[in-house]
């Protein structure tokens, strides 16, 4: 099967939540093909390798640009004003970066470290309240949502416990501090359908975009 097939499956699959499509692994020609196959959200891990594929994709039309990796504050200046929206806001320096550097409101999601791996970025659980309370001092963090990723393991009650965990975090930001913290950013191509379960609005999909069959 094709790239843009299996955009075309998985759009009609994933139906009423963002399908950000994580192309770290791949170039702006299979990008085009998920881009034929009615995807509009690419989602991006690196900054050289993000700001080279825009400049590749200029021509396409109506694309919107997810940064999802862990993003430096020295990397803000080169590529902040070039992204539609950040899921990985995760410490104090970044607050005060983007609100030099952005020129207009940046929809961001607050990552935390639902998975409790020390591998993984991420505010602890317990970073979080404060984290969003200094963020409100900022013209330029518009707070959407929160990003999480789950442990990766096959026993699917660990995926969805975390999941669920970062559902209970949004509604406690939401309903008492930030009305605008509506979204979940969280399911990848091993999980995504726990997280479609559990309530994610944008999932963040990259191999199985580009798999033979899906």
């Amino acid at each position: 099967m094709s790239i843009k097939h299996n955009a075309e499956r998985l759009l009609e699959e994933t139906q009423g939540r963002t399908l950000v499509a994580a192309t770290k692994y791949v170039g702006p020609d299979d990008m085009r093909q998920l881009y034929e196959g009615g995807i509009r959200d690419f989602g991006e891990n690196r900054v050289n390798d993000f700001l080279k594929k825009k400049e590749a994709l200029d021509d396409l039309d109506g694309v919107a640009w997810h940064f999802i990796g862990h993003l430096q504050s020295k990397k803000v200046k080169q590529m902040i004003n070039a992204i539609d929206m950040l899921h990985s806001l995760d410490h104090a320096s970044l607050l005060k970066e983007i609100e030099k550097r952005r020129e207009t409101p940046l929809p961001c999601f607050v990552e935390v470290n639902i998975s409790g791996e020390s591998s993984k970025y991420g505010l602890d659980e317990s970073e979080l309240r404060a984290f969003c309370e200094k963020a409100l001092n900022y013209d330029k963090i518009n707070i959407v949502g929160l990003m999480g990723m789950a442990p990766y393991t096959d026993d699917e009650k660990p995926i969805r416990d975390s999941f669920m965990r970062l559902r209970q975090l949004r509604d406690d930001i939401r309903d008492h501090l930030i009305p605008s913290c509506t979204k979940l950013s969280m399911g990848m191509s091993n999980d995504y359908k726990i997280a479609m379960d559990v309530g994610a609005t944008h999932l963040r999909i990259g191999s199985i975009l580009f798999k033979e069959e899906v």
